[in-house]
């Protein structure tokens, strides 16, 4: 499969004003990007506002099969797939944990910022775990400045 992101930003919703903070650093860097926070076509077709307040409660209290909650997981999902590397934003829940866990299995690099609640010998699947936001910006401008050449973000 096709990578079209150098990226997929997994977290949990109740973390979004993080979470969009570290979409404006990969917006300034040029480095492409999916991240469901930005997936606007996926929450609309899914019937849910991303401007909403109560999104995590809404979304929480659907029922797991129930067809919003199987659009934004297959849109998820996808995003995964087309992404080549995962990094996840601390703290996260168990939805971000499992992002990344099959990004670890499909062979992609993980790698998560903040600070974890207690040592999990599950978190060496990331490559690196970066403490804030500076030191995201010094390892993108490192590691993947150069090397993005197409921006796409969702």
């Amino acid at each position: 499969m096709d990578n079209e992101y150098e990226f997929f930003i997994a977290g949990r919703t109740r973390n979004k004003e993080n979470i969009l903070k570290i979409c404006t650093i990969f917006d300034n860097l040029n480095i492409s990007y999916y991240c469901f926070l930005k997936n606007e076509d996926s929450h609309k077709k899914a019937g849910l506002d991303l401007e909403d307040e109560n999104l995590a409660d809404t979304f929480e209290s659907l029922e797991l099969k129930s067809e919003t909650v199987k659009i934004i997981f297959e849109n998820d999902l996808e995003g995964l797939k087309k992404s080549k590397n995962l990094l996840l934003v601390l703290p996260a829940g168990k939805s971000a944990h499992i992002e990344s866990g099959i990004a670890y299995g499909l062979g992609k690099k993980c790698y998560a910022i903040g600070e974890y609640d207690v040592t999990d010998s599950l978190y060496l699947i990331f490559d690196k775990i970066l403490k804030d936001n500076e030191e995201l910006k010094k390892f993108l401008k490192e590691k993947y400045y150069e090397k993005s050449k197409n921006k796409k973000v969702i």
